[in-house]
């Protein structure tokens, strides 16, 4: 009998896989596909996320030109960002597994059963594992994980090209994190939600550009991210020479928090841990697998006969605590206001957002802030801001004060 079972071998699978077999745990995974299968999107991280961990050498490129462009205005970030090299990162935790000696199993989960101390999952193949927790790591979508139903999904939606172009489409060595400027759009589009184009140089001629939509309910459909991109290119006389790839992503914001009395572990998108104003996901699996496994390994090691319900309420509180439960309502809270911006509107908060301490909007980004300093972040945004952005966020409090006073008594884990 196994002690972990983990299904999913995308960043989240892999990643807590991996950490549980390093802390001694009896571990198997479960995947729909492959687990050596190629994953289609790209994944960026800010470099000092990772030095502390010692994973830089995963990153494929890596920039210290980052800049934000609003408002026909530049800004600098004067910090680091970096793609990763996917074969290196899925390696990387695949060799991990090795070393734990942990079996990847090809098959789709069909359905769990509980008894009192384990779980029993099926697969649609008719193939069994028991194991003494069940960690759904499946995705947005997922397989096992219930959670209430979600009234109005907001997404993320972006289309890019990696390719080669008449000439630069940015400045050569450059990323550039967002550039919301809407001059090639004409008065009627501009009405329409507002999207931005995140960009880098990916060196000897090829550029990554796309064009994304931060979140909308509905989602902004990729025919229109297209042919804004193209608009956009074309504004500066920019012609595509040659396509190496494209790339679709499409991903929930703001999913309901999943149900923390289920047996059923989640981790990543099945347990909504995208930064729901941000978007970013795989610094939040980095920082949070480890201290989820420990805290399963600790109880499984030292209590033998503990419960399956005690289990996984272990695993649940140790990956939504109440703190990170309120600041997760706290940046919902910034979703809506962002949600309701118009095109100017937008401009003027990210120049006010980006204007703020470096520690506070990184911090703010990448979910490290305490709930106190994400408070003082958010109040001296609040003071820097143009009167139009406070008047939003001021309206905003009246509108969506019920995602405001979940911060308060957010629901814990029991």
């Amino acid at each position: 009998m196994l002690d972990a079972l983990v299904i999913g071998a995308g960043p989240a699978g892999l990643s807590l896989a991996a950490a549980l077999g390093q802390e001694g745990l009896a571990v198997q995974g479960l995947a729909a596909s492959d687990v050596t299968d190629p994953w289609p999107n790209t994944y960026g991280i800010w470099a000092d996320e990772l030095e502390p961990i010692g994973l830089t050498r995963l990153l494929k490129h890596r920039w210290k030109n980052c800049v934000v462009r609003v408002n026909h205005k530049t800004i600098p970030l004067s910090r680091e960002y970096g793609l990763f090299d996917n074969l290196k990162l899925q390696t990387y935790w695949l060799e991990q597994s090795q070393k734990c000696r942990i079996q990847w199993h090809q098959g789709k989960a069909r359905q769990v059963e509980h008894d009192s101390q384990h779980s029993l999952v099926t697969t649609e193949a008719g193939q069994q594992f028991k194991a003494r927790i069940v960690v759904d790591a499946s995705g947005h979508n997922p397989v096992l994980v219930q959670r209430p139903q979600a009234i109005a999904v907001a997404y993320q939606a972006a289309y890019g090209i990696v390719g080669r172009f008449s000439r630069p489409p940015i400045q050569p060595q450059q990323m550039v994190l967002m550039d919301y400027r809407d001059d090639h759009l004409t008065l009627e589009e501009r009405v329409e939600p507002s999207t931005f184009l995140y960009a880098m140089d990916l060196g000897e001629g090829i550029f990554f550009v796309e064009e994304t939509s931060l979140a909308h309910c509905p989602a902004i459909s990729f025919d229109v991210l297209e042919n804004r991109l193209h608009q956009r290119l074309a504004h500066q006389h920019i012609q595509l020479t040659e396509v190496l790839h494209t790339e679709r992503c499409l991903f929930p914001m703001n999913m309901p928090l999943p149900n923390f009395d289920q047996s059923v572990l989640g981790f990543g998108g099945a347990a909504s841990m995208v930064h729901p104003a941000s978007g970013y996901m795989v610094g939040a699996l980095l920082r949070r697998g480890p201290d989820l496994a420990k805290a399963i390994a600790q109880i499984l090691n030292h209590q033998s006969q503990i419960s399956l319900q005690q289990i996984s309420q272990v695993g649940w509180h140790a990956l939504w605590p109440q703190e990170r439960l309120r600041k997760y309502y706290l940046y919902l809270f910034g979703l809506e206001n962002l949600m309701d911006f118009d095109g100017p509107r937008l401009n003027r908060f990210f120049e006010t957002f980006f204007s703020l301490s470096t520690p506070q909007w990184s911090g703010f980004l990448a979910d490290t802030l305490s709930f106190p300093e994400l408070i003082s972040a958010m109040l001296v945004l609040f003071g820097k801001a143009p009167n139009d952005v406070r008047w939003g966020l001021m309206r905003s409090m009246w509108t969506h004060g019920n995602v405001l006073k979940q911060t308060l008594v957010p629901k814990s884990p029991p």
